[in-house]
């Protein structure tokens, strides 16, 4: 008998016993697919998981793409000597984070609001909050009967900015 086992058959009775019957039996049919298990669940797992962190990293982007593009636009809007210069380097700024975030250029909002409300925008005291607002669509998503639209992440984000009090408008 062994140490660690209970039973009172000695394991040279155990293991003539296996072979006696003439099949091959239990132990020599489970053979090989220890291995194949493994890959078959490591595959079931790992796809999900791969489809997630890339997900993940398409949201991270378009967010920090619209968080520059808020922050940049507010700044420019908020630093230009007139409202023109003004207008031209969001322009500017907007199409160079489009390109910089791979944003895509139809889906991307630009929203300026001016504090107190019923001041011009932009006006030389004023305090500029500027939102950029985006849609992500998620990878291998079709465009079959309008998923790509139902299976997209609405991302939005604000810039604060105060406009100098010597800024001058034309």
């Amino acid at each position: 008998m062994l140490p660690w086992s209970r039973s009172t058959e000695s394991a040279g009775a155990i293991g003539s016993r296996v072979g006696e019957s003439g099949d091959s039996g239990i132990l020599e049919d489970e053979r090989g697919s220890a291995a194949l298990e493994f890959i078959l669940v490591g595959m079931l797992l790992l796809v999900p998981l791969v489809y997630l962190i890339v997900a993940l990293g398409l949201i991270q982007e378009q967010s920090l793409g619209a968080q520059a593009g808020a922050r940049h636009i507010a700044r420019a809007l908020a630093t230009s000597e007139d409202a023109d210069a003004a207008r031209g380097s969001a322009d500017r700024i907007l199409r160079a984070v489009v390109d910089e975030y791979a944003l895509e250029a139809d889906a991307v909002e630009v929203s300026l609001d001016c504090l107190p409300a019923g001041t011009a925008c932009p006006e030389a005291g004023a305090t500029l909050v500027v939102t950029v607002s985006t849609r992500v669509t998620l990878p291998l998503v079709p465009p079959v009967l309008g998923l790509d639209r139902v299976a997209s992440i609405p991302i939005e984000a604000a810039a604060v900015q105060k406009v100098s009090r010597f800024w001058e408008a034309e």
